[in-house]
């Protein structure tokens, strides 16, 4: 089945239940609609929980990659997290989905939580891109810490053939230069690696996590919708 005989009513509905009427399904269907080229930001991650910081990291790759729009990808069993218990996945998603409300650009999914297993990025970026049109380009949105373990990621070297790739860079971050770029872009077999610039927040979801459990207070970190979430359903209590 080819790109040409497939649209995204398509694409949505092999995915999960009636997810049409979700926020992912209403950016899908819009994006690349006029038959222009855009490109469309994929941003994984567990989000326990999502922060200022992974809003703001959004809000600069839409204006430094001229995206379209971002598709919070919630992770439902990541293999880089083994080890640690995650907060309910139901619990995360909700949180994005408040965080994200009223801004059109910006929408969640939850394909990764829906499906069976360990959850990997190459799947998702395989059926993201079996299924939307040609014109509209994927970019993965990654920190400087996940680029570091890229050579680990499941089925690396076709993972530049999906999609573009973005390491956001923070002022005191890890350190990646021009080296460092075409070492990850010879590793995906990409021709490059794209930077997304952005200063230093000083925000993690490990340290609200902490701060929770010790009953300080993260509405300065979080948008007041999650953090009201968090405290209604009893969050990182222990």
């Amino acid at each position: 089945m080819t790109n040409e005989s497939l649209n995204v009513s398509d694409f949505l509905s092999a995915g999960c239940g009636s997810v049409e009427q979700s926020s992912e399904g209403q950016l899908l269907a819009k994006l690349g609609a006029d038959g222009r080229p855009c490109r469309l930001g994929v941003m994984g991650g567990t989000f326990d929980p999502i922060h200022n910081g992974h809003l703001e990291i959004a809000r600069r790759a839409c204006e430094s990659l001229g995206l379209s729009g971002v598709l919070f990808v919630v992770a439902g069993d990541p293999w880089m997290k083994h080890g640690r218990a995650l907060t309910p996945a139901e619990d995360r998603f909700a949180m994005v989905q408040a965080a994200i409300e009223g801004d059109a650009r910006f929408a969640a999914s939850r394909r990764e939580i829906d499906r069976v297993g360990e959850t990997y990025t190459v799947d998702t970026l395989r059926e993201l891109r079996r299924f939307l049109p040609a014109h509209v380009e994927l970019c993965f949105l990654m920190g400087a810490d996940a680029a570091a373990r890229l050579g680990e990621w499941r089925e690396a070297s076709e993972l530049g053939g999906l999609a573009r790739f973005a390491v956001v860079s923070q002022r005191d971050d890890v350190s990646l230069d021009g080296r460092d770029l075409s070492r990850l872009a010879q590793i995906i077999d990409a021709r490059e690696i794209l930077q997304v610039a952005m200063p230093r927040m000083d925000v993690s979801s490990t340290d609200l996590r902490e701060k929770v459990r010790q009953g300080r207070s993260i509405r300065d970190e979080v948008p007041t919708v999650v953090a009201d979430y968090i405290e209604s359903h009893g969050l990182y209590q222990r």
